[in-house]
């Protein structure tokens, strides 16, 4: 196979035409699915659609993700209603969280939430994440908790202020006894930080059944590696060219 030729420096002031947004969360959908991060027709990734209005992208309820193409995706407003002709139903309920955090983050074009195994295992264990690996410490300081109130419903408007509340500027969350959500200000972005979130999370199940004490490194070493990381507006954007390259050679259909 040829080498493909090296992506084009990424502009970070480059705003995502509709198409161009579609495709990159389709594209997601699709990921999560080969990384085995699903929940059958349940859970949701949102992007925000460019332009002024309070619209999103979010997946036609009932699909799997795997199922997911850029055309499939609908627009929906603020509280999860489809704002456009749709031949599949959409789950408002389902939205809450997400339109919350779009709500009460000016940063949040992106937003994943998703409950895998070992996510919602280490989100039911006291100490929740701990930095037992490299991937682990970038989130030292950047992840956020939230208490567990029950199934998230449209009728909660205090649980949604609480949820921004406690998710602050940070990028990731961990819903306890719930599941995971990231934060982008790309698809990009988004994906990276539920990616090695999910790592980081199969890492601490994969080292406590190991049955040997859990080894800490010390909190300047945690400090330290975490500055080590960078933050850019350009988070994830290489991964995620490969990632791209990947699905247009093994699953193109989800551009139709």
């Amino acid at each position: 196979m040829p080498l493909p030729p090296p992506p084009r420096r990424p502009d970070p002031d480059h705003v995502p035409s509709e198409r161009e947004l579609r495709e990159d969360l389709a594209a997601a959908y699709r990921l999560l699915a080969l990384h085995g991060m699903t929940d059958l027709v349940f859970t949701h990734l949102s992007a925000r659609m460019p332009g002024e209005g309070h619209r999103f992208l979010v997946n036609p309820y009932g699909l799997l993700f795997e199922e997911v193409t850029a055309s499939s995706l609908v627009e929906v407003d603020a509280e999860g209603e489809p704002a456009q002709a749709t031949s599949w139903p959409v789950n408002p309920a389902g939205f809450v969280i997400h339109s919350a955090v779009h709500r009460g983050r000016a940063d949040a074009q992106c937003v994943m939430h998703t409950h895998t195994l070992a996510g919602m295992a280490i989100a039911a264990q006291q100490g929740g994440l701990l930095p037992l690996n490299q991937m682990s410490m970038e989130f030292d300081g950047r992840l956020a908790y939230h208490d567990y109130e029950g199934v998230a419903a449209d009728d909660n408007l205090a649980e949604r202020e609480r949820l921004v509340r406690d998710l602050g500027d940070k990028p990731c969350m961990v819903l306890r006894h719930h599941g995971l959500l990231t934060v982008g200000r790309s698809v990009a972005e988004a994906f990276y930080w539920m990616y090695y979130l999910e790592q980081s999370c199969r890492i601490q199940l994969a080292a406590r059944a190991g049955g040997a004490a859990l080894d800490i490194p010390s909190r300047g070493t945690v400090e330290r590696t975490r500055a080590q990381f960078s933050t850019g507006p350009t988070k994830g954007w290489l991964p995620w060219q490969a990632l791209r390259r990947k699905l247009d050679r093994e699953q193109p259909d989800y551009k139709d």
